[in-house]
């Protein structure tokens, strides 16, 4: 399989597994100006398959030449939440899906349950393919993840939260409901909130704004040691985005407490405790319950260990091969 190199960076040597490179001849930002706007630049042709939206989806032909292009939508919110997105951003996925409608072979998504608000936003028929995602290989609890512990300044007690500054209804219950309880939170979305800001957001929802850590964390090692040595995950976002960070704490045999959402419902199923959409006064309870029940938190725990073995690259990769197989 050949590889798409858009960065300005030479790569003179094929990342492994890949049998060669094609290097555009321009930047990533040039490129997808220009894949936006049709023009290819040379590399379009031949079994295509990108990991977003990012592609060269101009005209081909599959049945003649064996052409196929497929690309990848992880996230609607640049149709249903756009405030949450760069403005540009927002109006790029919108564009390129507009061109994956008139030109891609098929349109990949994580869940049913996405592949259904896709249905309604984009004219994709029999197109659109579900392939879930998967922790990156190897993810696990660290053997330092005490020494990790207290680089990242961890407080003794505290819960994780999967969300973002940007997705406040996936913040504000989690922050409501540890105001009542003697643990801190740690947003684990991935280190990219400006604390100042997460500190307002948990003041006005009754969380005084010190008990709220924002670390980077951006290795993986580090997420790990995070969310496994949390009292519990939440993810209360009832975004149609993949929640890549309840899968991670599932790989870590976290006690998962999420929004009962039909995405949610279909990738974690009984590996968590599904909490009523929107009401913190629902988390708060789970809260409760996971840290004062210590055996209902284990058995949670080991349900969540079970349900990250549905989720697997390998897997996802041999169905991408069967994927363009069929086509």
């Amino acid at each position: 399989m050949a590889g798409i190199d858009g960065r300005e960076t030479p790569n003179a040597v094929p990342p492994e597994g890949l049998v060669d490179v094609w290097r555009a001849p321009v930047g990533r930002r040039e490129l997808a100006t220009a894949w936006r706007m049709g023009v290819s630049l040379g590399g379009s042709g031949g079994m295509i398959h990108s990991p977003s939206l990012m592609a060269p989806l101009v005209r081909h032909d599959r049945t003649h030449d064996h052409d196929q292009t497929v690309v990848t939508v992880w996230s609607l919110e640049a149709w249903t939440h756009p405030q949450r997105l760069d403005r540009a951003d927002a109006a790029w996925q919108r564009a390129m899906l507009k061109r994956a409608v008139r030109f891609a072979d098929a349109v990949v998504v994580p869940t049913h349950a996405m592949a259904a608000e896709l249905a309604e936003i984009a004219p994709l028929g029999g197109r659109i393919r579900v392939i879930a995602g998967a922790p990156r290989t190897g993810f696990r609890v660290p053997a330092d993840a005490p020494g990790r512990a207290r680089t990242l300044g961890l407080p003794e007690r505290y819960i994780a939260v999967a969300g973002s500054i940007t997705d406040p209804e996936g913040l504000i219950p989690a922050l409501r409901a540890a105001s009542d309880l003697d643990v801190d939170v740690v947003v684990a979305g991935g280190g990219n909130d400006d604390p100042a800001r997460v500190g307002e957001l948990a003041d006005a929802n009754g969380l005084s704004g010190h008990r709220v850590r924002t670390p980077s964390l951006i290795d993986a090692s580090d997420r790990a040691a995070v969310l496994h040595g949390a009292l519990a995950v939440v993810a209360a976002s009832e975004a149609p985005v993949f929640p890549w960070r309840a899968l991670e704490a599932l790989a870590v045999g976290a006690p998962l407490i999420a929004a009962k959402t039909a995405q949610n419902e279909e990738l974690v199923g009984d590996g968590a405790y599904l909490t009523a959409r929107g009401d913190s006064d629902d988390v708060a309870e789970a809260l409760r319950r996971v840290i004062e029940d210590e055996d209902f938190a284990a058995r949670l725990r080991v349900l969540s260990e079970d349900r990250s073995r549905a989720f697997s690259w390998r897997d996802a990769a041999e169905r991408v091969w069967q994927l363009h197989a069929e086509l």
